[in-house]
């Protein structure tokens, strides 16, 4: 999916660590185009992310990307805030990033996500 970027002011976000940081929000698709329990890639920047529906219908984003062998991640298996990748069966947790089982042992980034309007945006700026 090509994005175009949204002029849309950057605001600052507060992050886990208690810094301070300047988002700018892009769109990503609506809310409606993703199911619970599952992701969607999207490339943005010449990077790959993907977008997470939880069960519970909270979003997250996250790296598009095993950090194990860089395979897309929006095609693995999503229960309960643990995403298997679908190549060597790694698994991270959505909300953090976190590696949870070998073979993956880097985290992924992880990035805020606003909705506004059926609208979801992700703060990859």
């Amino acid at each position: 999916m090509k994005l175009r970027e949204i002029p849309v002011a950057p605001e600052l976000i507060g992050r886990a660590d208690g810094e301070e940081t300047m988002t700018a929000w892009q769109q990503v698709c609506g809310v409606d185009e993703i199911e619970q329990d599952s992701g969607r890639r999207f490339d943005f920047g010449g990077r790959t992310f993907a977008i997470f529906r939880s069960g519970s219908d909270e979003f997250f984003c996250t790296d598009g990307l095993c950090t194990h062998e860089a395979v897309h991640l929006a095609d693995g298996l999503l229960m309960d805030y643990e995403l298997e990748c679908p190549k060597h069966a790694g698994v991270f947790d959505i909300r953090t990033g976190e590696a949870k089982r070998l073979p993956a042992c880097v985290n992924l980034r992880t990035y805020p996500i606003r909705i506004d309007g059926g609208v979801v945006f992700a703060g990859l700026g």
